[in-house]
């Protein structure tokens, strides 16, 4: 009686350890796809923080040619205007 005892304990710690390596195996295919997810994420906003990068390049190329642009305008004014003392007077002001 021992012995059919003995194989029934076996037989259940087997059962359970059965158990124990689906919920392995079902734990980790999780952590598995939690992790490919999250890379794919995390690649998408690499992406798009690239991409406004790019934007914000732009935007400060095309600001930094306006202010240019508007320094050489304005330079050119005041030239005009003091090569011109007669019609216009230049005054600094304070």
């Amino acid at each position: 009686m021992e012995k059919d005892h003995l194989e029934i304990l076996l037989e259940d710690i087997r059962e359970k350890f059965d158990l124990v390596l689906e919920g392995h195996g079902a734990l980790h295919k999780e952590i598995r796809d939690t992790r490919e997810e999250l890379c794919e994420k995390i690649n998408l906003v690499d992406f798009k923080v690239e991409v406004l990068n790019q934007k914000i390049d732009g935007v400060e190329a095309r600001l930094t040619q306006k202010i240019d642009a508007v320094a050489a305008d304005l330079t050119a004014h005041r030239r005009d205007t003091e090569a011109h003392p007669s019609l216009y007077k230049v005054k600094e002001g304070k």
